[in-house]
């Protein structure tokens, strides 16, 4: 396991700490855990768009069609709110 320090403002210090005592974990556990689920989830972002950008490279697009169903349902609900 490697360590290294990161600056972050006071106010993000405080709040870590107040997650950390709710939690009954350590600041340290709190910082990983947010810097692992942060890696994750620009992973899974990157990897999607990578993909994305391979169909469209590959001509694979929604038909005009498709996407009109899909403008209609969220413009359809959001009138019946």
């Amino acid at each position: 396991m490697t360590a290294f320090t990161v600056r972050v403002p006071d106010e993000t210090a405080t709040k870590l700490d107040q997650l950390a005592e709710k939690l009954d974990r350590s600041r340290s556990y709190m910082a990983a855990q947010a810097i692992e689920d942060y890696i994750a989830r620009e992973e899974w972002q990157l990897a999607e768009i990578e993909a994305g950008l391979i169909e469209a490279n590959h001509g694979e697009f929604a038909s005009a069609e498709d996407l009109a169903k899909v403008v209609r349902k969220y413009v359809k609900s959001a009138r019946q709110s």
